[in-house]
């Protein structure tokens, strides 16, 4: 699709842009770089230039400032025009990929997460070098070139190692079942699970631990064969022919399989598939069938927060530091039950990130392909967890996890990161939940 025509769909959007200047403080480019076009309305202008033929797509100013937008979204909820500024940017970056081939770095990992064989050798091998330790030797590389990016590689996927739950202090029974009668098996329902690609090759204990989680709660978890990377890196990318490809595969198995929930426990691919209709504007025959699959689809925390909430648990005695994710703060406007689900675990005190709703500097692969800008911004948030002095950190994004677990193992910062749900989980194992014991 040729960004006029994205002009055309969002016409309104877009040219109702008034220049206000909300979405600069939200902009955590802007907020580095002091730089109009490194803000959301300034990016909107390069891409009207475009449009009317002003700017060449080729053009430096259009291909740097748009490589360096995180796509995080923040603008969007402080925008008073309703400009769906990630849709128009994931057009844009069509058009400039159009123009200007991507990276080595950048075809290689989609192609990573794209072809299911490729995926299992590379993310295989992942864990090989996780087992071997190899990936511990992160810490001991210097920053910078030549080693940096191969310094953050190894740290990032040697946070990807299960952590140390079970250490966290806290014994006792549940403290009460509100909402037992519910907890019977398939009484909420049938759900299935999107496993995703990382999720599943690095952190495929967060699946196990969302549909042991969800099954105590209630629900039957189905296995929903047939389906595959959500596609969310590639739409980032500006790669739409790919992610329009693994949206039809994940659409027709999850159609396919009759649940009545689409369950996601990773914020990035759970953005993806709500919006995935906007993939398919003008598409006769995908862009309703994929909005009504984007009406099914549920990030695990609203399942077990809102409403009346999960069953309670064992108590955790231990602070945690809570992070939320930009795709699931901003894109899916989803803040209040991350903190409710963990509102089951007695004795959990929860803290929150200050500024905790500015990007870690992850952004899917942004913190690899763009190491220095998106280092800066991990950092920061690196060291607003660490004031935190909380000892674990809990978020909902494996990017998230792998990003700021990173940032934490080279600033040698004790710290543990987890999904929310494995706390959960953990406090579920310790009420017996799981042995027929309670």
């Amino acid at each position: 699709m040729r960004l006029d025509e994205a002009l055309r769909e969002q016409e309104e959007g877009l040219l109702n842009c008034v220049h206000c200047g909300f979405c600069l403080p939200a902009c955590p480019t802007y907020n580095r770089l002091g730089d109009e076009a490194d803000s959301p309305r300034g990016r909107l202008h390069l891409m009207r230039a475009v449009v009317e033929g002003r700017l060449a797509p080729s053009s430096h100013a259009f291909q740097l400032h748009l490589d360096r937008c995180l796509g995080c979204r923040a603008c969007e909820p402080v925008c008073p025009s309703g400009v769906e500024y990630g849709m128009l940017l994931e057009r844009a970056r069509q058009v400039a990929r159009s123009a200007r081939p991507p990276d080595r770095l950048t075809r290689l990992l989609l192609t990573l997460v794209s072809r299911p064989g490729v995926r299992r050798l590379g993310l295989g091998g992942g864990r090989l070098l996780r087992f071997l330790g190899v990936s511990r030797l992160g810490s001991a590389l210097p920053g910078g070139a030549p080693w940096g990016r191969l310094r953050l590689a190894l740290a990032m996927l040697e946070s990807t190692r299960p952590p140390p739950l079970a250490e966290i202090a806290g014994s006792g029974p549940a403290e009460g079942r509100p909402g037992e009668d519910e907890a019977r098996p398939g009484a909420r329902g049938e759900v299935g699970v999107l496993l995703g690609c990382v999720q599943e090759g690095l952190l495929g204990r967060v699946n196990r631990a969302t549909e042991r989680v969800l099954e105590a709660n209630g629900y039957t978890v189905r296995r929903v064969g047939g389906q595959g990377c959500c596609g969310a890196l590639h739409a980032h990318a500006g790669a739409l022919s790919g992610a329009r490809e693994m949206a039809r595969r994940n659409i027709a198995a999850f159609e396919a399989s009759g649940v009545k929930w689409v369950v996601a426990n990773a914020a990035g691919c759970g953005a993806a598939m709500v919006d995935a209709g906007h993939l398919f504007r003008g598409d006769p025959e995908w862009e309703e069938r994929a909005g009504r699959f984007g009406d099914k689809v549920r990030d695990v925390s609203q399942l077990l927060g809102e409403g009346d909430g999960c069953r309670r648990g064992a108590p955790l005695s231990v602070e945690v530091a809570y992070d939320p994710p930009c795709h699931l703060l901003h894109a899916q406007g989803v803040e209040a039950p991350p903190l409710r689900m963990l509102e089951a675990i007695p004795e959990l005190r929860v803290l929150p990130v200050p500024g905790g709703a500015e990007c870690c500097g992850g952004a899917g692969i942004y913190g690899l392909t763009q190491e220095e800008l998106g280092g800066r911004i991990g950092a920061d948030k690196v060291a607003a967890v660490r004031e935190t002095g909380a000892p674990w950190l809990a978020t909902g994004n494996p990017g998230c996890m792998m990003q700021i677990g990173a940032g934490l193992r080279l600033a040698g910062a004790a710290v543990g990161v987890c999904h929310p749900v494995e706390l959960l989980d953990e406090s579920y194992r310790r009420a017996g939940y799981y042995d027929g014991s309670a």
